[in-house]
Parts: C-alpha cells; sequence; structure tokens
C-alpha cells in the first residue's frame, strides 16, 4: 500500500473514532483550549481548532477532523494529526507521530520526535537541533529540513526538498514516482538541495528525474535510478 493511501485509510480511522466520541475529552464543534502549564488527556473535535499552552503535558493524542493544530514551546503530547488543518508548533517539543492530509506542518527548534511526520497534501519544516526516529513525508509541498537528524527515510512525489544546516538522514531520500490519471500532466522536476554540512547516509533513490544540487562540503554516499552521482550540480554558498 502507498504512503499516500496508508495515510488516507488513518484518516478515515480518525473519523470514525471521533464520530462515535472517544472516552477522553471530546468536542464536535467547539475549539479545545489547553491552558500553559496544563496536565490532561487526550483531547480531540471535528470541527475545531487546538491550542496547547507553553510546557503543557498531555497524556495521550490530540486530533481533528476540520480545524488547525497550535502548540506552543516546551510540550510535551503523545501525538498530533488534523486532516484539514495546518499543524504549527513551538520550540522543545517532545511527541510520537506528527500527521496531516491536506495542510502544512512546521515544527520549531530541537523537538524530539520519536515516531513519524507525514502529510499528504502540505509543506513541512523541521527546525534545528531536532530529531525524527522514523520518516518525514509527503506528497505535494516542500519539505526543508534544518540543522535536524532523521532517523528513517525523507520522501516526497511532487515536492522539493532542502537538507540544510549540518542535516543528518540516516534512511533513503526518496523522489517516488507519480501515479495515477492526473500526473502525466505534471513535467515539472522536483528540486533536491543537500546543503552545506548535511549527510545522506542512505541512497538517494530518483524514481522520476529531478534537479540534484549537492554543496561541496555536504555527504552523499549513492545516487540511483533515474539520475546518478555525476549528474548532480556541485555548489558552494548556503545555497545553488
Amino acid at each position: 500500500m502507498s504512503r499516500q493511501n496508508v495515510l488516507i485509510s488513518a484518516t478515515i480511522g480518525l473519523f470514525c473514532l471521533l464520530a462515535v466520541g472517544p472516552a477522553w475529552g471530546f468536542s464536535v464543534n467547539k475549539s479545545i483550549s489547553i491552558e500553559a502549564g496544563a496536565q490532561t488527556d487526550g483531547q480531540s473535535s471535528v470541527n475545531g481548532s487546538i491550542t496547547i499552552g507553553t510546557g503543557a503535558v498531555v497524556a495521550g493524542s490530540v486530533e481533528t477532523v476540520n480545524g488547525a493544530i497550535r502548540i506552543d514551546d516546551d510540550v510535551t503530547v503523545e501525538e498530533a494529526s488534523t486532516v484539514n488543518g495546518s499543524i504549527r508548533i513551538g520550540s522543545n517539543l517532545k511527541s510520537e507521530d506528527i500527521s496531516s492530509v491536506n495542510g502544512s506542518i512546521r515544527i520549531g527548534t530541537n523537538a524530539a520526535i520519536d515516531g513519524e511526520v507525514s502529510v499528504v497534501n502540505g509543506k513541512i519544516e523541521l527546525g534545528k537541533g531536532s530529531t525524527v526516529s522514523r520518516d518525514v513525508s509527503n506528497v505535494n509541498g516542500e519539505i526543508s529540513i534544518h540543522g535536524t537528524e532523521i532517523g528513517g527515510d525523507l520522501s516526497t512525489v511532487t515536492g522539493d526538498i532542502w537538507l540544510t544546516d549540518e542535516s543528518t538522514l540516516r534512511g533513503d531520500l526518496v523522489i517516488q514516482k507519480p501515479g495515477g490519471w492526473g500526473w502525466g500532466r505534471d513535467r515539472r522536476k522536483p528540486r533536491i538541495v543537500i546543503g552545506p554540512g548535511s549527510r545522506v547516509l542512505g541512497t538517494i533513490q530518483a524514481e522520476r528525474e529531478i534537479e540534484l544540487f549537492i554543496h561541496e562540503t555536504a555527504e552523499v554516499h549513492a545516487v540511483a535510478g533515474e539520475v546518478g552521482l555525476d549528474d548532480a550540480v556541485r555548489f558552494s554558498g548556503d545555497s545553488p
């Protein structure tokens, strides 16, 4: 099953779960606000945003179907997920999976994510000093990784990827081949930039044509698929 189908299946499951109402805090058409410094169980909404204040500890998940999620600094939360909405997170987050279907995800500095960061349609941005133990992925949208260590794979279909500020990718960097009836019109080549001091310890797997830029101080072990290492454009400075 493709990553997109996995996320869509998870979305259906989330909607069904919220429809029947979980045992923890539940709202249908109201937004939820967790105060700074509070300790609480998981919270969920169907049509409402979720806000978590500075230093709060959530011993469970925060979930919504139609709404944004805002998380301030120094928060611990088991998981955060939305279907239609963006996720904005401050610094020093401690969490497991962070996911959205239609909406961007922006995570601040020094986050510790013991799981995955995933979107179908939306941008992903990770701040300096952060760690993600598993995969970071989307289908459509730019991915910007700043000074972050990723333990799994980093993947997209149509999005540009910037791996910068001495980031480390321990898995593969995968640009997946588009599929489906509408993808034939997408002729743009994703732009992949491996910036200063950054490392790809796995393989850059180009299942479609890409534009590949590698900084002269970056470390890339292997490139396979539609492009090779010799096809990469080497550059100096902050960006090509």
